[in-house]
Formats: structure tokens, C-alpha cells, sequence
């Protein structure tokens, strides 16, 4: 869902993902973990690949409405259980 979130905020290409990740969370993913994640979400539709002018090397990745879709039902699913778990 954190890739979603970052990928509906700008395209990002996967080393991209992969550092940002490492930055947030403090721990590093393998780079094929990355690439899979993307190859399943783009057949899902939830990201799809886009051409970044002057960047012919990298592939690129964004949210899809449908990915916009699923990180909003994400969100609200997470806010819910939050509230579930609340001590007050």
C-alpha cells in the first residue's frame, strides 16, 4: 500500500521505490522484491508504466485510478481498524 501511496504522489522507477522504502522504513528490500511487487500491481492495474521525457533508461511507474481506488479503500480499511484498537 506504501508503494501506492508514493506512486500516486509522482512516477518513480524501482531503485527509486527501493530507497525511498529503505529511507521510511530503515530496512532494505531486495531489488527483485520491488520488481515483482510492480509486475503484479501493473497486472492488476493498479500502476501502470509511463515514458518520463529524458529518461529513456529507466521505467517508471504511477498510480492508475484503480490504484487511486484501492489505496483509498486501503486507507479507510486501516483508519477503521485503528479506531477498533483504540483505547479510548
Amino acid at each position: 500500500m506504501y508503494i501506492l501511496k508514493m506512486l500516486s504522489e509522482k512516477p518513480m522507477y524501482a531503485y527509486e521505490i527501493k530507497r525511498a522504502l529503505k529511507e521510511r522504513f530503515g530496512f532494505t528490500v531486495a531489488t527483485i522484491t520491488v520488481y515483482m511487487v510492480l509486475y503484479k500491481m501493473t497486472r492488476e492495474g493498479l500502476v501502470e508504466k509511463v515514458p518520463v521525457e529524458g529518461d529513456s533508461r529507466r521505467q517508471y511507474y504511477k498510480s492508475t485510478e484503480r490504484g487511486l481506488d484501492t489505496l483509498r479503500e486501503g486507507l479507510k480499511f486501516l483508519e477503521k481498524t485503528l479506531r477498533t484498537l483504540s483505547l479510548s
